[in-house]
């Protein structure tokens, strides 16, 4: 037997998809924090408000949002201020039933009724950095604007961390967001039941047609199925420039009330995790309400083994 030293050199070669080595770049521009990979878009940050659609009022300016967002492909997959509801925008979080003493702000349809009676406001960017993994921290406020002066009642901190990465054979953009939510004073934030209100997202313009979208969650429901019920993970997507993206979310086992309940809009792209849909609820002084959820972007039809797949080693991860 020849010594192993004279054996003929073996390579080993493993195939993956084309994923970039280069960092995530992060590049604050007035009120925006834009995410790029190579030139390439991932997301911006709208922390001030933006500019608004022509014809949309000024009622509906907000910041606190992630709008847009693309996939890897560059195909846009959030949509912002739409005729039909103008107070949606990208991926936010705001509560819309409450009780706060003696008033009921409603941090949801901001600008509805024509003017602003409560809002999320972007307060203070922490820090921002570049790298395998961009992101920044920020603080929001959100504010009841039925008292004279404006009284806070809840801070929040969202850490966001942004990357690209080739997960199982697909490449996919991937948004980590941590929200944490305490209140401002002694008061608490009650939440009366009700069937939306938390994480939202609104999808691309292209998918306004009732039948241009397609939704699927964890337990292999579609939109008109899957309304009012629990999930793991909900994927929102359609087509763009003949093409098939989406964005899924993945929900953290160590959020309140999970698996969370779904609103799964059955006008318009958008749905919401709306833990309030399980009852009556409040978030108390003393203790934070902290919610965690990892957006996956990428092209192609959703493959439900392949997301039960991604939440698994989110939910698994430290």
């Amino acid at each position: 037997m020849k010594p192993l030293s004279c054996l003929p050199a073996v390579i080993f070669v493993l195939w993956v998809p084309f994923a970039r080595s280069a960092d995530i770049t992060a590049e604050k521009t007035g009120t925006v924090i834009h995410f790029a990979i190579e030139g390439e878009s991932i997301c911006d940050y709208q922390m001030e408000p933006g500019e608004l659609p022509e014809g949309v009022a000024e009622s509906f300016a907000h910041g606190a949002h992630l709008h847009p967002i693309y996939s890897p492909g560059g195909k846009l997959v959030t949509g912002n201020h739409q005729p039909d509801h103008p107070w949606q925008r990208g991926v936010w979080i705001g509560w819309t039933k409450t009780e706060f003493g003696d008033s009921h702000p409603d941090f949801w349809n901001m600008g509805k009724d024509g003017r602003i009676t409560a809002e999320v406001r972007f307060e203070k960017l922490e820090k921002v950095w570049s790298g395998a993994s961009g992101g920044f921290m920020s603080r929001h406020v959100f504010l009841d604007h039925s008292h004279t002066p404006d009284e806070k009642v809840l801070n929040e901190t969202w850490e966001v961390q942004v990357s690209q990465k080739t997960l199982d054979g697909t490449l996919a953009n991937v948004i980590d967001l941590t929200s944490t939510q305490t209140c401002a004073g002694e008061k608490p934030l009650k939440l009366p039941k009700y069937h939306y209100g938390g994480l939202g997202v609104r999808g691309n313009p292209l998918w306004n047609p009732v039948d241009a979208v397609t939704m699927l969650t964890s337990e292999g429901h579609d939109r008109k199925a899957g309304d009012s019920t629990k999930a793991k993970w909900v994927h929102l997507g359609g087509e763009v420039d003949g093409t098939p993206t989406g964005i899924a979310v993945l929900i953290h086992p160590s959020n309140f009330r999970f698996p969370q309940p779904l609103r799964l809009n059955p006008k318009n792209p958008q749905l919401c995790v709306a833990p309030s849909q399980d009852g009556d609820w409040a978030i108390e002084p003393g203790k934070p309400h902290v919610s965690k959820y990892r957006l996956l972007v990428f092209d192609g039809k959703p493959d439900a083994k392949w997301l039960e797949a991604q939440w698994k080693s989110y939910s698994a991860a430290p």
